[in-house]
């Protein structure tokens, strides 16, 4: 009998566990990272300590929570910068990108603005953009995206695509779709045109510090 109970308790804990993983990706997913960890306790049916116990901060829950979009995002890159088509590399790059954003508010929010201490999405997002970057030079050189392209480009790319977020999730991901469309027709090169000239470099954008409305 009692060497059935280490058993049975291990089983609930990873029940338990799997739960809340799971509530936090619904709760994070449509409200973002401002809900507060009752929220995913109440969703998930356990109590605040059970909550704690698993994820002693709401830093742990998030970055589990979001493992499996992390390893699609470092995937997508690596996909991207392995594809022997710089152009094609860089569109599919976009587009999973904005798919993995699309699927989840509080993925976006993680992405966007670093969570505080949240270092391994700053660390995925600075990956992203040096890809992006990466790409973006194989792409222009060989004449098929826009020699005015600037990493800053994809970076208010995201922040307008954020506020697809307000779009209720049936429709949410076919809108994507057509935003990434739109945008990576707005880069691609167009040989027939004559180039315009280029605009000085813009200012640095600052992710967490999105445009002031006039």
């Amino acid at each position: 009998m009692t060497s059935r109970l280490p058993r049975t308790g291990r089983s609930d804990a990873r029940d338990n566990r799997a739960r809340i993983l799971h509530a936090a990706r619904a709760v994070f997913g449509e409200e973002g990272l401002s809900a507060p960890m009752r929220e995913v306790a109440r969703h998930a049916g356990v109590g605040p300590a059970t909550l704690y116990r698993h994820f002693p901060t709401k830093r742990a829950l998030i970055t589990e929570t979001f493992a499996e979009q992390r390893r699609a995002c470092h995937a997508a890159v690596r996909d991207a910068l392995t594809d022997p088509d710089p152009w094609h590399g860089f569109r599919s790059l976009i587009e999973r990108i904005c798919e993995l954003h699309a699927h989840s508010r509080g993925f976006a929010d993680a992405f966007m603005t670093a969570f505080p201490e949240a270092m391994d999405f700053a660390a995925d997002r600075e990956q992203t953009l040096r890809a992006v970057a990466e790409l973006a030079r194989r792409a222009q050189e060989i004449g098929q995206l826009r020699p005015g392209f600037v990493v800053d480009d994809l970076i208010l790319m995201l922040m307008a695509h954020r506020g697809l977020q307000g779009t209720p999730p049936a429709a949410r991901t076919q809108a994507s779709r057509r935003f990434a469309a739109y945008v990576i027709e707005a880069f691609h090169a167009a040989p027939e045109t004559a180039a315009p000239t280029p605009l000085p470099p813009p200012p640095r954008l600052q992710l967490t510090d999105p445009p002031t409305p006039p």
